[in-house]
């Protein structure tokens, strides 16, 4: 049976991964994965004979995994006075590092900037990019040019527009700018991104705690309350509901908002939720410790209840993905201003940590099952922004795929991480559950013997399919083709 259209089984593969567990989000398998021309060939019982092949990895009692797909990175972004520091070449080796194998980066307009210009300068930003890479589109004001900008977007298959609430003299968009990319987008089949703080809210909160020399890194958490969230996330649901779009909401903090969006899906509203690894493991005792500004994100870390409560639900299914938020700072830029948080750089480096310290927290610790684990890590951001090919173990899959020890125990430490950031924010703890080898486009770019570069190999990935009908994702739930998964036993191979 030919498993590639023009190819025999006699033809030799390039890799055969032999004697893994392999997890999809709709279940698990065991077998031997085949890869051949940067794809999944086909699967394989365990007992049957391997087929020639040029390359054997041996994955006994390890995970088999699609690689990850981080929906949510910035990268080489530039906010104010401040640029982070690393390039696409180094956010991507990162993040091979940890298991990832997609990014999903962000091309927010700078003043003077419109949609289209933003991603046509993040793309020639990305070329060195080591990893396959998407883009979310970005639009801070509307004008006569706005819903121009989106078709053409959509033309180049950036279907995904990021807005944000907050931040009034920088990249705030209005709720009527919001209402109406979001018209815009129901028409299209496109996702509109919300950072979802309510920013009357926010400046409230800051204000109040300036004039009570409470303004530092130390009380971060103060000045961007939960209630403001809540109060921002509950006004664009209104909005997706009206207007029919889909809505996706980035990293969500408290149990509340997870709540809202479960309560609006159930209302047949399509609204996704997103948090991120630091949200579920830390809590706000954090800005107790002697270096606060290095956990200053938005939103804050929460407090411990809120922290536990969001990892409840997302162990429970009721949060769709899981992305880092990555923002690749210097702890001298983070100290700059550690006296008045309103002018700090905000973000937490994570790409690279994003896989290993999730499966801790979630499965490890949190007994969710490693499909629901794929689902949350791979297959739902794929399926939410179009990546076909990707998050599945299955023929006609890309071939990018992680082995990972679910055993093994590192610490984390911003001396052996591989991102551009002198600290990290899981400083000396110990996680449970390490890649061991990652395959990227059917190469193997990490192993026992470390990282080998491929080169700038990766692609950057612009769907010209539209998205006229994003999934209702009963999340961790999969849908499309991660179901195509085939199995070969000896006879059909032979036949």
């Amino acid at each position: 049976m030919a498993l590639v259209p023009d190819q025999t089984i006699l033809t030799p593969f390039d890799l055969v991964v032999t004697d893994g567990l392999i997890v999809n989000a709709s279940g698990s398998t065991e077998g031997t994965v085949l890869i051949r021309d940067g794809r999944i060939a086909g699967i394989l019982d365990p007992d049957a004979p391997l087929p020639p092949h040029k390359r054997q990895i041996d994955a006994t009692g390890q995970l088999v995994l699609p690689g990850g797909v981080d929906p949510h990175c910035h990268v080489g972004q530039v906010l104010g006075e401040f640029s982070m520091l690393d390039s696409h070449a180094q956010a991507s080796i990162a993040a091979l590092w940890g298991g990832t194998t997609t990014i999903i980066d962000f091309a927010i307009p700078e003043p003077g900037q419109n949609p289209l210009q933003a991603v046509y300068e993040k793309r020639k930003a990305a070329q060195d990019t080591r990893t396959d890479l998407a883009l979310h589109g970005g639009v801070v004001a509307w004008d006569n040019t706005t819903r121009d900008q989106l078709l053409s977007l959509a033309e180049l298959g950036v279907l995904t527009v990021k807005m944000f609430t907050t931040y009034r003299d920088g990249v705030m968009a209005g709720f009527d700018t919001i209402e109406k990319v979001m018209e815009v987008l129901a028409d299209l089949g496109g996702v509109a991104i919300i950072h979802a703080e309510e920013n009357h809210l926010v400046e409230e909160a800051q204000n109040y705690e300036r004039e009570n020399g409470r303004g530092d890194s130390r009380h971060h958490a103060l000045t961007r309350p939960e209630a403001a969230e809540a109060a921002a996330v509950t006004r664009a649901l209104g909005l997706a509901a009206s207007t029919g779009a889909a809505v996706y909401f980035v990293h969500q903090t408290t149990p509340d908002v997870v709540d809202l969006v479960a309560d609006a899906r159930s209302r047949g509203v399509r609204a996704y939720s997103e948090t991120c690894p630091h949200y579920i493991t830390l809590d706000d005792s954090v800005y107790e410790s002697g270096r606060p500004e290095l956990f200053v994100c938005c939103p804050p870390i929460r407090s411990a209840t809120a922290m536990t409560g969001l990892r409840d639900r997302t162990i429970r299914g009721m949060v769709h993905t899981l992305g880092s938020d990555h923002c690749c700072y210097s702890s001298s830029q983070k100290e700059k201003y550690s006296h008045d948080v309103t002018s700090m750089p905000n973000g937490l480096p994570g790409v690279e940590n994003r896989m290993t310290v999730s499966f801790d927290t979630l499965v490890v610790r949190g007994g969710m099952s490693v499909e629901n684990f794929v689902a949350m890590s791979s297959t739902n951001p794929a399926v939410l922004n179009g990546l076909r090919s990707k998050g599945w173990i299955g023929p006609g899959a890309d071939a990018d795929v992680v082995i990972l020890d679910p055993t093994m125990t590192k610490v984390i430490s911003a001396k052996t991480h591989h991102m551009n950031s002198d600290y990290s924010p899981y400083e000396g703890t110990e996680f449970t559950g390490w890649p061991t080898t990652v395959i990227s486009a059917g190469r193997v770019v990490i192993d026992d013997d470390g990282f080998h570069d491929p080169g700038p190999i990766g692609r950057q990935l612009f769907s010209k399919a539209q998205l006229d009908a994003v999934p209702l994702l009963a999340a961790p739930a999969v849908g499309g083709t991660q179901t195509m998964i085939t199995r070969f036993n000896k006879e059909e191979l032979l036949a």
